[in-house]
C-alpha cells in the first residue's frame, strides 16, 4: 500500500510580475524515497523547490506537511520543521574547515559561563561533524580541512552532510551532480541513496536523465509551469520523460487525432 506523502503541493502558482513561473504545479515526496523534479529550462523547477523550502511564497495553491496544511513563512521556518536545502552554489565558506561549515549559523557554545561569554565548543562541533561525515561514508582526511582544499564532489558531500545533520525529514537538492566528473557524480549519487535509506525524503532537481533514472523512486515532470506527469521511475522510460518535458507527447496526440479525423472523413 502506497504511503501518504510527507510533503505535498497541489495546484501551486507563482508569478514574477507578468511572468507566470508556476501555473498549477503538483508534487509529492515520501519518506525513504528520492523524488526527482525534471523539466526544461523555464519549466518552474527552481521556483517550486524555493516554495517547498520557504524561500518563496506561493500566489495560490496549497502545501501540506504530513497531511496538514502548512505555510512556510521563511527558510528558517522550513528548517525548524526539518526541511533542508542544498542549492547549486552550496553556500559553503571556503576559508573555514569542514566542521565549521557544518555548524555555520548554528555554532555550539561552551557550557557554563564560557558559553554565555560567546566561546564556541570547537571540540564538540568537530566530534559531531566527524560522526555526520562517517555516517555518509565520505572519504575526507579530516574535518579540520579547509573547504577550499576539497574537490567538487567532496564539497558537495560537505553540503549534503550539513543538510542531513539538521534536516531529519526532507533534504532538497538542486542539481547535485552539476559540473562534476563521472567519479564524483557516482559518489554524490551514493550519498543520495544513503540519505534515502536512512528514511529521509530526498527531493532532487536534475537535468541529467541518467542520474535521475539511477536514483529516483518517483519522477515529477514540469512543463511551462505545470505538472504534466507524475510517475514511478520503474514505470517510466527516458524517452517518455523527455517527450513530456518537451511537449512531444502533446504533438503526437494532436497528430493521432488528426489521423483519426482524416480516416473518418
Amino acid at each position: 500500500m502506497e504511503s501518504k506523502p510527507l510533503i505535498e503541493a497541489r495546484g501551486v502558482t507563482r508569478s514574477f510580475g507578468r511572468v507566470r513561473a508556476l501555473r498549477g504545479a503538483d508534487f509529492a515526496a515520501r519518506l525513504g524515497e528520492v523524488s526527482a523534479i525534471v523539466g526544461d529550462n523555464g519549466a518552474g523547477k527552481s521556483t517550486l523547490i524555493k516554495i517547498l523550502s520557504g524561500a518563496l511564497q506561493p500566489d495560490g495553491g496549497e502545501l501540506f506537511l504530513e497531511g496538514s496544511p502548512v505555510h512556510f513563512q521563511s527558510p528558517h521556518h522550513a528548517r525548524e520543521l526539518g526541511i533542508e536545502t542544498v542549492y547549486q552554489d552550496l553556500a559553503l565558506a571556503p576559508a573555514l574547515d569542514v566542521a565549521a561549515n557544518l555548524f555555520l549559523g548554528r555554532e555550539m557554545r561552551m557550557p557554563g559561563i564560557l558559553g554565555l561569554l560567546g566561546f564556541l565548543d570547537d571540540r564538540a562541533m568537530r566530534k559531531r561533524a566527524q560522526e555526520e561525515i562517517a555516517a555518509l561514508r565520505v572519504g575526507l582526511t579530516s574535518v579540520r580541512q579547509p573547504v577550499m582544499t576539497l574537490s567538487g564532489g567532496q564539497r558537495q558531500a560537505v553540503a549534503v552532510a550539513r543538510a542531513t545533520a539538521w534536516g531529519k525529514r526532507i533534504v532538497i537538492m538542486d542539481e547535485p551532480t552539476a559540473a562534476l566528473g563521472v567519479r564524483e557524480t557516482q559518489m554524490v549519487l551514493r550519498l543520495i541513496r544513503r540519505i534515502r535509506d536512512a528514511g529521509i525524503a530526498v527531493v532532487m532537481i536534475s537535468h541529467s536523465m541518467p542520474d535521475v533514472f539511477e536514483v529516483a523512486d518517483t519522477i515529477t515532470i514540469l512543463r511551462l509551469g505545470r505538472t504534466v506527469r507524475q510517475m514511478p521511475r520503474s514505470e517510466a522510460s527516458m524517452s517518455e520523460v523527455v517527450a513530456f518535458m518537451t511537449g512531444a507527447t502533446e504533438e503526437s496526440i494532436i497528430e493521432s487525432e488528426r489521423g483519426q479525423q482524416h480516416v473518418t472523413d
